[in-house]
């Protein structure tokens, strides 16, 4: 008699078509940074829809001071690492700084890399109008777009450190016209970054796209944490709008501790943790 007992069918794998459902649907889309393969693989069992390789990767993973060092090739390198951890969510590289701003030339030749070297499904660029003939360029060669408004780290210089945007009258509507520039060039999705919570609410209820909040209130269609950051790994703080779920760095002090002490006063290795010849 066959075995009526039917295997799982395989999540199916996230898609810019999936976000917009979702949105229509009223689901909130959960995204989270990845920078390695163990974090993809361990995101995606926990569940995250969106994966992005954020050139925050500089401040957590690599020791700069911002996001402005990162290049190309850096983002290549973890892009290429969260793929092989990942098959369901969609993955997403940032487009770092200068690689797309000054010529939609080399935003094509970048995009490209990371989409073909890198495995990417989707880019994400800073900034509104000035950067929707660039979109349009993308979106012409089959690449989706994620934007991003309000604090984007990589005009941090000209903002004067990283400060809430929109607050103004005049800002906030900048915000509301950019949002919908970048949806008429052709975004899939836009990031709010920093931005007051009625404002961030204003945006997704013009938007047809989804918008992703980070520090923009509850209002967004998704949001996206640093993973550093909500796994409380960083050495700094979190910020008003982080929340913690758990405090790792913590936990790896103590046991980084305890391994040290172990060693310098030889009770590790012990007998369980070593070999003996054969007799």
């Amino acid at each position: 008699m066959a075995d009526k007992t039917k295997t799982p069918a395989p999540p199916k794998p996230v898609t810019v078509a999936t976000l917009l459902d979702m949105k229509r649907k009223g689901v909130k889309i959960a995204m989270l940074t990845a920078y390695d393969f163990p974090t993809a693989r361990l995101a995606e069992e926990a569940g995250v829809d969106v994966l992005l390789v954020g050139d925050s990767v500089g401040m957590t993973k690599l020791g700069y001071e911002s996001t402005l060092p990162v290049t190309v090739d850096e983002m290549l390198h973890h892009t290429k690492a969260v793929k092989r951890g990942s098959s369901r969510a969609l993955l997403v590289a940032d487009m770092p700084y200068l690689s797309y701003e000054v010529d939609p030339k080399d935003a094509v030749r970048s995009a490209g890399r990371l989409m073909k070297e890198g495995g990417a499904h989707a880019v994400k660029v800073e900034g509104g109008k000035e950067v929707a003939p660039t979109i349009k360029e993308l979106i012409r060669i089959n690449v989706p777009v994620f934007g991003h408004l309000g604090l984007t780290p990589q005009s941090v210089n000209r903002f004067g450190g990283y400060k809430v945007q929109g607050r103004r009258p005049e800002d906030a509507e900048r915000i509301v016209t950019d949002a919908r520039i970048l949806e008429a060039a052709g975004c899939c999705a836009v990031v709010l970054e920093c931005v007051p919570a009625d404002l961030a609410k204003e945006v997704t209820k013009r938007l047809q796209i989804p918008t992703i909040g980070i520090g923009a209130g509850p209002h967004c269609d998704g949001q996206v944490l640093v993973s550093d950051d909500m796994l409380g790994l960083s050495e700094s703080g979190p910020t008003k709008f982080v929340k913690r779920y758990a405090d790792l760095r913590e936990r790896a002090l103590k046991a980084v501790g305890e391994y040290c002490r172990e060693v310098r006063e030889g009770s590790f290795p012990g007998p369980e943790h070593s070999f003996s010849s054969e007799k």
